[in-house]
């Protein structure tokens, strides 16, 4: 994907930094705390995360049910939650099945699930993506070497400050005899993103 704003991404880190500063010096955050705090939450945020959740959703179909229902009360069964900032964001599971295929972008800006894949990828936050994916999925799908069947419906979900989504991909044919661990070897953040197979 092409097309990423770069600039824009300068002029709200600078923004950060300065907001940063003045609450330093008015003795309203601990610069070493602050670090502490920011370097323990992304070390707990990987892909890995979403991934073990996939595989427990391929391997129990409680557990699959739960999380599609609602996906905030299922992920503390794998010790993992969608806190990390002032308020525990929503999250929802969208599944792919032999009709449907899901995407996930943000439409606005770069809403994405960092405790579940981690932190986003360039082109996630790319305006081109984000305004094209809307428009022409299978297109952008095409871009990153995606070819949908013809007959599957297109989804896509846009995220927002509030609200966030995964996909949960299907299951690769041939995988009945592999353990959860295994499993989630085989799922990429792109595919939890709805941009690449699993």
């Amino acid at each position: 994907m092409s097309g990423d704003h770069h600039g824009s991404d300068a002029a709200i880190s600078a923004q950060v930094r300065h907001v940063e500063a003045l609450l330093e010096r008015r003795g309203l955050v601990d610069p070493v705390e602050l670090d502490r705090a920011l370097a323990a939450y992304l070390a707990r945020s990987s892909p890995a995360n979403g991934a073990r959740v996939v595989a427990r959703a391929w391997c129990d179909d409680a557990f699959r049910g739960r999380l599609l229902a609602d996906a905030n009360a299922a992920l503390p069964e794998l010790g993992l939650s969608m806190g990390g900032g002032l308020q525990e964001q929503r999250l929802k599971v969208v599944p792919n099945t032999d009709r449907e295929h899901n995407v996930v972008v943000c439409t606005l800006c770069s809403c994405y699930p960092i405790a579940l894949l981690g932190p986003s990828p360039t082109w996630y936050k790319s305006e081109a993506y984000r305004a094209r994916v809307v428009r022409d999925p299978r297109e952008v799908l095409r871009e990153f070497g995606f070819e949908l069947d013809p007959g599957l419906d297109v989804t896509v979900w846009d995220a927002s400050a509030e609200s966030r989504y995964m996909v949960l991909p299907r299951r690769p044919e041939g995988t009945g005899g592999l353990d959860e661990e295994h499993l989630a070897g085989l799922v990429t953040r792109n595919g939890l993103l709805g941009v690449a197979p699993v």
